[in-house]
């Protein structure tokens, strides 16, 4: 990481204010080739930024920090300049003809974060997820992983498997010793606090995990034709998105609509009719509809015949026609398109369910990847054998697998998949 690396870290441009951020170890030299005399570190003083001719560019607050107390951990300076296109490309331009100095790749400032111990693997994920959050849900959870929750909490396992792993070494290296407590008892007791620690992690483990924040809960809205399957899909989506028209087969696709409620992302998809058909179109769309009534989250399922799935929500759709006032037995609820309280019940029956398949806001942060690490060393732990020798190499294998979450063993692959994320200035 010899190079200088540079890069907007505020709105892309046109806009009031642009901050272009340089960091590396000629960062303060460049700037003073820019600005003049700098400012004192940490304080914002004007400076009119000049080209190496002599050619004012802009007149700039500037901001010197120095490491490794920065958000790299190098020498930062950041220059807050105007906003317009013009004046950033002028700025930009200078910067890219200094020798050693770059643009910076998408995610190479936190990335060198990273790498200088000012954030973890755990912390920059959670921070990645804050720049791509669009719900309140997703703010909330990504805000606490990138503040270190996750990290927090892996560091308290690692703690615990490493006094145990002490305790095995001591039993190993001095077990004829007065002074160390030894024998079957103890190895026993080490043991049960291992498996303990097993279980605790794999509880943590067994919640979702906070991609399905991102990704959504999937609402399947299923049944024969006729059924009031598009009518019920606009009335949840509380706009027009699917045709409805008396004429069975109208909807002859999947139709999907994105809606955001109580700060959680679902995804509404409206099906063909179930039927048998000789029509290879229709056909078509209603072997789509078996498939997304298997993959559905939750399933609404607009039949008198009983729902293919037992965790269904069956829906007594269309209450308001006059042969469909009474609501049959088994049915969870009835809508009624003139009657948006039955529309919010409805609602409400979806939220209960869908409150399972997310993570709870005061739940550890886990993403996909941590979940399986720390079951992977929960699994490790669960089994802990008697021999003493056995058990230390239990206990280091999992200590192993967990301290990949906070990256001390990420490969430059995963590390690579993570940061292209990233937006350049980050």
């Amino acid at each position: 990481m010899g190079d200088t690396i540079f890069a907007v870290s505020s709105g892309r441009p046109p806009a009031a204010i642009a901050v272009i951020r340089i960091s590396g170890p000629a960062a303060i030299a460049t700037a003073r080739d820019l600005a003049g005399s700098l400012p004192d570190p940490r304080e914002a003083r004007m400076r009119a930024l000049r080209d190496p001719d002599g050619r004012l560019l802009d007149r700039a607050l500037v901001i010197v920090f120095l490491a490794p107390a920065t958000a790299t951990g190098e020498d930062l300076v950041e220059l807050h300049c105007h906003g317009g296109r013009a004046v950033v490309a002028a700025v930009e331009q200078v910067l890219t003809a200094v020798d050693g100095c770059r643009p910076a790749l998408p995610g190479e400032f936190t990335r060198r974060a990273l790498a200088h111990g000012r954030m973890d693997l755990a912390e920059a994920e959670g921070l990645a997820d804050l720049l791509e959050a669009e719900t309140e849900a997703q703010r909330v959870v990504a805000l606490s992983a990138a503040e270190g929750r996750v990290s927090q909490q892996v560091g308290l396992w690692l703690a615990t498997i490493a006094a145990l792993s002490a305790r095995i070494e001591a039993i190993l290296d001095h077990d004829d010793e007065d002074d160390v407590v030894g024998g079957d008892a103890e190895i026993a007791a080490i043991g049960a606090e291992a498996e303990r620690l097993a279980a605790d992690i794999a509880a943590v483990a067994a919640a979702p995990p906070v991609e399905r924040l991102r990704d959504g809960v999937r609402i399947v809205i299923a049944g024969p034709p006729n059924a009031g399957k598009s009518t019920l899909l606009n009335l949840l989506a509380e706009r027009d998105v699917a045709i409805v028209t008396p004429i069975a087969g109208t909807t002859r696709d999947r139709l999907e609509a994105a809606v955001v409620r109580d700060g959680l992302p679902y995804l509404l998809i409206d099906t063909a009719g179930l039927t048998e058909t000789a029509d290879m179109v229709e056909a078509i769309g209603v072997e789509r509809a078996q498939a997304a009534i298997a993959a559905a989250d939750i399933l609404l399922w607009l039949s008198d015949e009983a729902p293919p799935r037992s965790d269904a929500l069956w829906v007594h759709a269309r209450a308001d026609l006059p042969d469909r006032g009474v609501v049959p037995a088994g049915r969870h609820i009835a809508v009624r398109r003139d009657d948006a309280a039955s529309v919010a019940l409805l609602w409400t029956g979806i939220a209960e369910r869908a409150a399972t398949m997310v993570p709870r806001a005061d739940a550890l942060p886990l993403r996909e990847r941590h979940r399986e690490l720390c079951t992977r060393a929960a699994t490790s732990l669960a089994r802990a054998p008697e021999d003493p020798l056995l058990l230390g190499e239990v206990l280091r294998q999992a200590r192993v697998i967990l301290a990949q979450i906070t990256g001390v063993d990420a490969t430059e692959m995963m590390l690579d998949a993570l940061f292209s994320r990233f937006c350049i200035g980050k």
